[in-house]
């Protein structure tokens, strides 16, 4: 049996909570699939969309006053627990209907430590919330230091930092639920970002890549696998020329070379190779996939999916 931590995207939630609801009992055929052939499953989702219809809802309801628009890590958390209370309902029935009667599920809320030095928070790169007119965006950062940017001619967007996780902070709980066998869901969209100062860890206004996470993650509890569910069944070289090629079993090093290369789009690929490169190098015998959601079941036994290992 291998211990298993599969990265979940956030677009593959859909755009609403019906929507989501219905994702879920499709991915979670998928993970019931791996807990079926005998494997241990750790979940972690994305948050992309629903977060930030959480703090535009909130800008909505504020409208220019900064003290009645929820703090971005409270609205990460918001996020967490209503994607993971979907995806423990959905594979909690979809276990039962397969005859598990016994396998518990369970969704934590989950803070990354990132370190306050990181290069990140000079150069906020990551787009949430609402668009604003240039005027109005400019009040904002005059009143809060927040900062906005135009984005693509549709107006301007706050831009939040994007940190590499360092830590979980409970790790420790999360490292007996998973020696108890259950089924967790935790890391939700990368996880609350805090730093610690003083005495206490502080939630701080980013977004932690929900790959790098769950990478960082799979390590903690030291998994055998680490799979990146996208949206396509496999990473491919010269992708959209006439000399594509998929890839299906490569190294480290190989993939270390096509980085160099720009082979990947950052914000897209790019990310989820760096993180599936960071598993994989982080122990002998470690491997990382990124599969589609529909093969990930094929793609543990080498039959769909780019695998990356040492």
């Amino acid at each position: 049996m291998s211990k298993i931590v599969i990265a979940l995207g956030g677009n593959a939630l859909g755009n609403s909570a019906n929507e989501q609801l219905t994702k879920a009992e499709l991915a979670a055929q998928s993970i019931a699939d791996l807990i079926i052939a005998g494997h241990h499953v750790v979940i972690a989702h994305g948050n992309g969309p629903q977060v930030g219809q959480i703090r535009l809802a909130f800008e909505n309801i504020g409208g220019d006053d900064p003290e009645k628009v929820m703090p971005f890590p409270e609205c990460t958390a918001m996020s967490q627990g209503y994607i993971g209370y979907h995806l423990q309902q959905a594979i909690d029935e979809e276990l039962v209907a397969r005859g598990l009667n016994d396998v518990p599920v369970v969704s934590m809320l989950t803070q990354v430590v990132v370190d306050p030095e990181d290069p990140a928070f000079e150069n906020p790169t990551k787009p949430i919330g609402g668009y604003y007119d240039e005027e109005t965006a400019k009040k904002i950062m005059d009143e809060t230091g927040d900062v906005y940017k135009e984005d693509a001619g549709r107006g301007w967007r706050r831009v939040v930092p994007s940190p590499k996780p360092m830590d979980i902070y409970e790790k420790v709980s999360l490292q007996t639920l998973v020696d108890a066998g259950q089924v967790v869901i935790a890391c939700g969209g990368g996880g609350i970002p805090v730093v610690y100062r003083g005495k206490r860890y502080e939630g701080v206004d980013a977004v932690i890549d929900k790959d790098f996470a769950a990478s960082k993650m799979a390590a903690l509890i030291d998994a055998d696998i680490f799979i990146i569910l996208t949206a396509v069944d496999h990473v491919f070289v010269n992708f959209g020329k006439e000399n594509q090629e998929a890839l299906v079993d490569t190294t480290v090093e190989k993939m270390k070379e096509y980085i160099k290369e720009d082979q990947f789009a950052p914000g897209s690929m790019l990310p989820k190779v760096e993180a599936a490169i960071d598993f994989a190098e982080s122990k002998a015998g470690r491997k990382s996939i990124i599969a589609s959601l529909e093969q990930a079941s094929e793609a543990v036994v080498g039959k769909s999916g780019t695998i990356v290992q040492q």
